[in-house]
């Protein structure tokens, strides 16, 4: 006996949740399968809609590979990306029109976005504007994104206040001096310090940074005394490391750390800590583990319950079992190793992308494993990339190409299945990377295939 459902939507991360919660709100009875924790947890927890229209010149191709078309660039003549974009929808229309946002509207990123503000709550900032805010990360870089959490807020690159950007020693891939100089380099408008203090010292050398969160959280003892008060004091004596223009000093008036500053109880953490220091208090994003991420995916997975959706993880989908007529009618779900059929009216693919595993590659090509859709690309495997590499990379927008509906089309434009929907990663045409788009791509797809496997689940 199939395990049945009106929708089942194939995927864990942020695309999957926003088709899940679209179709449920619809009315549908929907269930969510993932085969592992989402790429949430990887990701920095901004959520960015479009933040650059890259340069469309073709670049080079390999010098060791056979000619292709477009001509031959310099590296240094290739154009430079517009932006960063203060508003992420002006720069749509000068996208592809294989772009998922040419395909299913701005519109759709729009009601996306509001989707994931109801959903994040007082967690996130930005709903109150179109615009893009600045966003210092740890990578270096200043990042254009349309969400953002509320720990961040008082870090953005528009404000003009004095920042000290505080680091740890035992934590090496944080380098708050060098972090401080990519910000000076990017012509922020503020003066910037970093400073590397001990504190994570009084954990083990491979404590993981949910421990510092929880020690934060429950403001444990370090040395006799409480973590908070411990951390306050390290930081102290760096509160006039701001050197302006003139040579003089400035006192901080915001002190950013690396993004673990509490876990359950983030918001009392930060407003300790900006009490002792007289100083605003933020988080700066990070890599993987990243608490933004873990947080965020905590609370989507809270919303689906409050939607009444059904989901499991740990099963992949791992094919179609029955078919007829041009519709699917159930998959086959590995469970420890033995496969049970879900059946739904509507399914909704939401996998990810080549990262996420959502598409396989090898030597002979792309293909998407879950139904056999089709993936748009160059049977020369040359004519994958090209020689510049922060050039126009085709495999960045390999995908399944969807029509309006979000429906998965062959080669010929055609929808391949009735009832089958694609969100997210698995979208070709987006070369999210470089757009800074990612999350916008997932909301807007995800949105328009949860709402219409919705519908055709009604039918």
């Amino acid at each position: 006996m199939a395990i049945n459902s009106d929708v089942l939507v194939i995927g864990g991360g942020l695309a999957a949740v926003t088709a899940a919660v679209s179709a449920a709100r619809e009315g549908a009875d929907v269930r969510l399968v993932s085969h592992k924790a989402s790429t949430l947890r990887q990701a920095s927890g901004l959520i960015d809609a479009l933040g650059y229209v890259p340069a469309t010149e073709p670049a080079k191709p390999l010098r060791d590979g056979p000619p292709t078309a477009g001509r031959n660039l310099d590296p240094d003549e290739w154009p430079d990306p517009e932006g960063p974009l203060a508003d992420p929808f002006e720069g749509i229309d000068r996208l592809p029109e294989s772009h998922p946002y040419r395909v299913v509207g701005g519109d759709a990123l729009r009601e996306g976005l509001t989707l994931f503000d109801d959903l994040a709550g007082d967690a996130y900032r930005g709903g109150h504007t179109e615009r893009n805010a600045l966003v210092p990360t740890f990578g270096g870089a200043v990042k254009p994104t349309a969400r953002y959490p509320a720990a961040a807020e008082a870090g953005l690159a528009s404000d003009d206040r004095p920042m000290l950007v505080v680091g740890f020693r035992s934590l090496t891939e944080y380098d708050a001096r060098a972090f401080a100089g990519r910000l000076e380099a990017a012509g922020v408008p503020f003066d910037v310090a970093g400073a590397e203090v001990e504190f994570a010292e009084a954990f083990r050398a491979d404590a993981k940074i949910t421990r510092l969160a929880k020690a934060l959280d429950h403001d444990e003892e370090i040395d006799g005394v409480p973590a908070r008060e411990a951390l306050a004091k390290a930081v102290s004596p760096h509160l006039h490391d701001v050197v302006d223009e003139e040579g003089g000093v400035d006192r901080v008036e915001r002190v950013g750390f690396p993004a673990f500053l509490g876990d359950d109880h983030g918001e009392a953490v930060r407003d300790e800590l900006a009490d002792r220091l007289g100083a605003d208090v933020f988080e700066i994003p990070m890599g993987p583990p990243s608490l933004p991420g873990l947080r965020l995916e905590d609370r989507l997975f809270d919303a689906l319950d409050a939607e009444g959706v059904r989901f499991e993880t740990g099963n992949p989908v791992v094919g179609v079992e029955s078919a007829t007529d041009g519709r699917v009618e159930t998959v086959a779900v590995d469970r420890k190793g033995r496969t049970a059929p879900y059946g739904a009216d509507a399914f909704v693919l939401a996998t990810g992308g080549l990262v996420g595993k959502g598409l396989d590659s090898d030597r002979e090509g792309v293909r998407e494993p879950v139904f056999d859709l089709h993936v748009d690309q160059p049977e020369d495997r040359y004519e994958w990339f090209v020689d510049d590499a922060f050039g126009d990379q085709p495999y960045a927008r390999f995908g399944v190409r969807p029509d309006e509906r979000c429906r998965p089309t062959d080669g010929d434009g055609a929808a391949q299945y009735e009832n089958v929907f694609a969100a997210g990663g698995v979208v070709g045409g987006a070369d999210a990377a470089r757009e800074k788009s990612a999350s916008g791509v997932s909301l807007a797809t995800g949105i328009i295939a949860g709402r219409q496997a919705a519908t055709e689940a009604s039918q």
